[in-house]
């Protein structure tokens, strides 16, 4: 199992669009994530490391190559099995956390268990455990986001894409909404959880944030370099 990767992209090409007006946001990509490892893409906005990003969290398809999750191949016409893969394989961080207002942090952190089709294997982590992977007090709990900080919530929503236990763990400029104070807050959960041996794969534009991983990659025009 360790020489399966957590995650595969192979000859991977996206495009949008038809006719004169397609265009390609990936190019040929290669790259594979590797169990337990903290990768981190950098590059401009517009360099395609979101598109990649949702190809890895089954949001999307690509249009030619291979991509797989935890040695499973993502299937391009088959949506329920892409949302079966997603629930039970992926945790995704946006850089807007997407808390639902309208329930408690423990019913945010509940929400993700009630899609998860999966009937066996490990008992999953409960609210207080979550809460407490991501450094904040259980008290928190019986909050509304409205009532938590921005720093808060983020942590709240890292939280809550840990709470299916994830092969792999997505995050799209998780501190672009953030100061530097909470920036580095966030940063220390991600150090944590990769102490911890998670796999996380983290996009961004901010080369402080990405000195934190253990290898980065670079990407411009849709494709990829070499490690930084």
């Amino acid at each position: 199992m360790e020489d399966v990767p957590a995650a595969l992209l192979e000859d991977v090409t996206k495009e949008y669009g038809e006719g004169a007006n397609r265009v390609a946001a990936l190019k040929h990509v290669n790259l594979r994530v590797r169990r337990g490892e903290f990768l981190a893409v950098i590059g401009p906005s517009g360099s395609g490391k979101s598109t990649m990003l949702h190809l890895l969290g089954c949001m999307d398809v690509a249009t030619s190559g291979k991509v797989e999750i935890d040695g499973h191949p993502v299937p391009k016409e088959n949506d329920s099995e892409r949302t079966r893969l997603r629930g039970e394989k992926i945790g995704f961080v946006f850089q807007s956390f997407y808390l639902l207002g309208d329930l408690t942090i423990r019913e945010n952190l509940e929400l993700p268990k009630l899609f998860l089709r999966r009937r066996e294997g490990p008992t999953l982590p409960s609210p207080e455990e979550l809460i407490e992977t991501v450094n904040l007090p259980r008290r928190v709990l019986d909050r509304r986001p409205n009532q938590i900080s921005g720093g808060e919530a983020q942590r709240v929503a890292i939280a809550r894409a840990l709470a299916n236990d994830p092969t792999i763990l997505l995050c799209d400029e998780p501190t672009g909404n953030l100061d530097s104070h909470n920036s580095l807050a966030i940063m220390d959960v991600f150090d944590k959880l990769s102490a911890d041996g998670a796999t996380i794969v983290v996009v961004t534009h901010n080369p402080g944030i990405a000195q934190h991983a253990m290898r980065r990659v670079s990407m411009k025009d849709g494709m990829l370099s070499d490690e930084l």
